[in-house]
This record gives structure tokens, C-alpha cells and sequence, in this order.
């Protein structure tokens, strides 16, 4: 693969780059190394396998990812994870993205995952927060997190200190890159404008974009309505999919926007192709070789919106089976049922 094919599968499907200069300068030279972080907060949903999908994409390229399972952020943000639930979700975090990776055909053994309280307690990284924490005001730290932690008139410090955090794992984590979704935007730039200022180079920033859920809002794993848990049965896949909100036209398409982002990415890692199971007298069965042709079938109002959510629905039945199996039972079902307590 040479340098120009590494760089379009590496920003393929972004919404945008911050400093495109410098990968274009450190692809040239080797291999890049990014991070993607997450806060152990609630259970993994379907809306994470558009990130997942996307380190396959930096793997292929020959990219070094870290996968960070941000645990001390997941409790600066309002305490989403109380303190002593912190290492359970952080196990439960790390378990389930692997099984999950491993379903979608991404190879798990290339990844590096990273505990980020294993660092951020250090003398050195405590340090820099407070030296960062001495340059950034109130209202720029708010700002940066806006779009990402919880939010109050009255916030507490906690909160205030996440997007810090999240800026100073670039330079602990040794990585070119950071990734996320675009609703991180203001955190990128906070990095970017201030790392700097307290010695440390600027990265590169990866944005995805960022799908709605089944309600047609933001995917969240506190509005049970709108997503499907990674360990959903098949029965309340096929259900929720069923209430998805759904268009017949192709713009803003929430469920067409995810098999494209997801599937057809999916179908081509396993030599799989996107079929459709009508009866006869709807048509007949269907099957896509390209998203493509698939978009074109349903501009054209050839494609009926069930129809076309029952067929995403036999797909995540299919993709998640080993994950639900894996936490079925022994102590995969425990951590769970231990992590999230009613």
C-alpha cells in the first residue's frame, strides 16, 4: 500500500481532519499511531460499530491504535460511573469491544487497549493537569465539553476537568492521532490551541460523523428507545428495528446512513453481500453488492422502509450472535449483571 492509498483509507468516510499537513508528513516517513478513547459509562449500543468500523480502516492502513477505556473520565463527567463501579465497567468495556471487534472481522490482536487511570494518576501527568489547568478558564473548558459531558448552570469542577484530560492522553499516549465523532470538535481545538502552550506538539484529529439513533435523535445509551444494546436478543432487535423511524427518501436516513457506514463495510471484510427477504408477490428477494445499488433501489421507492429495516435487523441478529453468546454465562453474564445494578 503506498502512501496515497494509506492516507484515502485513513480519512475515508470522515467528516473532517484538523492539521491534514501533518499526516501527510508522518504517513511519509512510517506508520501512524492514533487513539481512540471511551468512557465506561453506560452499556454498549449498535452506535459504537461506526467507530469500530472505522478502526478497521486504520488497521488495514498499517496504523498503531490504542484503544483507551477512559475510566477516570467516565466519572469526571457527573459521575455517570460511580467510583466503586469504575473497574467493572472498565472490564465490561474492554470484554465487549473485543468480542464485538472480533464478530466484525477486525483484528483485535493488532490493537493496544489502555486503561487510563494506569497513567493519569502519575506524579508527572498530575502535574501537567495543573499546569493546564492554570492556562484554560471556566467558560473554555465548559465550551470545549459542551457537546459531550453533562452539562448545569452550575457546574461542578469534576466535569470542567474531562476536556483537559482528554487532550493531555495525546502526548501520554504517544500517538499521532487522536479519533472520535464530530460532536468532539471542541475538544480537538482546545487540544490543538493549547498543547502548545505548555510544551507538547499539535495532533492530528480524525471526526466522524455523527448517525442518529432509531428515534431519529442521538444515539444514548440512557434513551433505551433509541438504540439496540450489543446483547439485545434477537426478538427486541427485530422490535426495536421495526419502530425505527425510518423515511422513504434517502436523504437523512438514519438506517441507510448505518448500512453504509457499517454493514456494507462489514459485508466487504467477510465477502458478504446485503440481501433482502420479500415475498413473491412484493417483488421477491433482493441482493446488494455495493451500498450504491442499494441507495439507488431506494430512491427509486423499489424498496419498502420495513422491508429494509427487517433486513438491517437479520444482519445485527447475525453480527451479534457470538457476542451474545460470549456473555451468555459464567462470569462474562456476571460482570454485567455486577457492573450495572438496578
Amino acid at each position: 500500500m503506498n502512501t496515497k492509498e494509506k492516507k484515502e483509507l485513513i480519512i475515508r468516510g470522515l467528516e473532517e481532519v484538523i492539521n491534514e499537513a501533518e499526516l501527510d508528513k508522518v504517513i511519509k516517513e512510517r506508520d501512524l499511531a492514533i487513539y481512540w478513547g471511551t468512557a465506561p459509562t453506560g452499556r454498549i449500543h449498535i452506535g459504537y460499530l461506526i467507530p469500530f468500523t472505522k478502526l478497521a480502516d486504520f488497521l488495514e492502513a498499517g496504523s498503531k491504535v490504542k484503544v483507551l477505556i477512559a475510566d477516570i473520565h467516565a466519572f469526571l463527567d457527573s459521575q455517570k460511573t460511580p467510583e466503586e463501579l469504575l473497574d467493572l465497567r472498565s472490564k465490561y468495556y474492554e470484554k465487549i469491544i473485543k468480542e464485538t471487534l472480533k464478530a466484525m472481522k477486525v483484528p483485535v490482536e493488532k490493537l493496544e487497549f489502555v486503561k487510563g487511570s494506569d497513567y493519569q494518576l502519575s506524579k508527572e501527568y498530575t502535574k501537567d493537569m495543573y499546569r493546564f489547568a492554570n492556562i484554560v478558564t471556566n467558560a473554555e473548558a465548559k465550551k470545549a465539553g459542551a457537546e459531550v459531558v453533562k452539562q448545569s448552570e452550575n457546574p461542578k469542577m469534576a466535569p470542567l476537568l474531562y476536556p483537559l484530560l482528554q487532550a493531555l492522553d495525546e502526548e501520554y499516549l504517544k500517538v499521532d492521532a487522536q479519533f472520535g465523532g464530530s460532536d468532539q470538535r471542541k475538544i480537538f481545538v482546545l487540544a490543538h490551541e493549547y498543547l502548545p502552550k505548555i510544551g507538547y506538539k499539535q495532533r492530528i484529529h480524525f471526526m466522524n460523523p455523527m448517525l442518529p439513533g432509531l428515534t431519529g435523535d442521538k444515539m444514548s445509551s440512557s434513551v433505551e428507545e433509541s438504540k439496540i444494546d450489543l446483547l439485545d436478543t434477537p426478538e427486541i432487535i427485530q422490535s426495536k428495528m421495526k419502530k425505527a423511524f425510518c423515511t422513504d427518501t434517502v436523504e437523512n436516513n438514519a438506517i441507510l446512513m448505518f448500512t453504509k457506514a457499517v454493514l456494507f463495510p462489514y459485508f466487504k471484510r467477510t465477502g458478504k453481500t446485503f440481501v433482502v427477504t420479500r415475498p413473491e408477490k412484493f417483488g421477491g428477494n433482493l441482493e446488494f453488492k455495493t451500498y450504491a445499488e442499494l441507495e439507488k433501489i431506494y430512491a427509486e421507492k423499489k424498496l419498502h422502509p420495513l422491508d429494509l429495516k427487517t433486513a438491517v435487523a437479520n444482519v445485527l441478529v447475525d453480527l451479534l450472535d457470538p457476542v451474545r453468546k460470549a456473555f451468555e454465562k459464567g462470569e462474562n453474564k456476571k460482570l454485567v449483571e455486577d457492573a450495572y445494578k438496578k
